[in-house]
């Protein structure tokens, strides 16, 4: 399907552009469980988020089953480890066929560049497309990070190679100003009036969207709502 096709759905129509902005939470144990969902709400999402839960759960296979559905493939597995393990880890998974994958931004710069290599080898080794390499700054549930630490790591980011960030909606301003190349990437996203959960730094999708967010990660917010469609048809009406 082209960007400017659109899909129909009982909520009106969505285009692929607006889809492509939205990445769907998977946060569940069982692929099964996961296919569903994600089946469910294509009309309305063009990423699938894997994270630790359902790869742990499902491995590899997670990513060729949502692959299948239509889906870009986000792998939220947050690397962090000696350079050298991050390297070979990031050599395998960039043949899996993701689009994106998240780097903790702690490791520093070497553990980063370490990263960004072995994504980028193991992507062309397998003749795919390179994802992009997301740079977690400071987690939205953490409200007491100080305020120097996330310019610190977009700054890592920038130095280590990454082509991407993971950081709350209000620090968007600082990627702009410091990284302004650099794919933003923004979580804790709640419809107004939603319960926040575990997301002390949350947001609307209108607030990420007009600060500057390229990519919208939605979890609970569709989810765990009554009726999930309507809650992903009210979000990509949004933005």
């Amino acid at each position: 399907m082209s960007e400017a096709e659109t899909v129909s759905t009982t909520g009106g129509t969505v285009s692929d552009d607006v889809r492509r902005r939205l990445a769907l939470v998977l946060d569940v144990d069982d692929m099964v469980a996961a296919h569903r969902l994600a089946a469910g709400l294509r009309p309305w999402f063009g990423v699938a988020k894997v994270g630790l839960e359902l790869f742990s759960a499902a491995g590899p296979d997670a990513i060729g089953s949502l692959r299948d559905l239509g889906y870009q493939v986000f792998l939220d597995l947050k690397m962090w480890d000696i350079p050298t393990t991050v390297n070979r880890a990031c050599r395998v998974l960039g043949a899996l066929g993701v689009e994106y994958l998240t780097l903790h931004a702690m490791g520093g710069v070497d553990m980063l560049r370490a990263g960004v290599e072995g994504l980028v080898d193991g992507a062309e080794r397998a003749g795919l497309d390179i994802p992009t390499a997301l740079a977690v700054t400071v987690l939205t549930s953490d409200a007491s990070a100080p305020e120097h630490i996330v310019p610190n790591r977009v700054r890592v980011a920038v130095e280590g190679g990454c082509t991407g960030l993971v950081l709350a909606a209000a620090d968007l301003q600082t990627a702009r100003e410091l990284a302004p190349r650099l794919k933003r990437v923004v979580p804790g996203i709640r419809l107004p009036g939603a319960e926040r959960n575990d997301q002390a730094r949350s947001a609307t999708p209108q607030e990420a969207i007009a600060n500057g967010a390229d990519l919208l990660v939605i979890g609970r917010t569709v989810t765990h709502a009554e009726d999930p469609q309507a809650a992903a048809a009210a979000v990509a009406a949004a933005i």
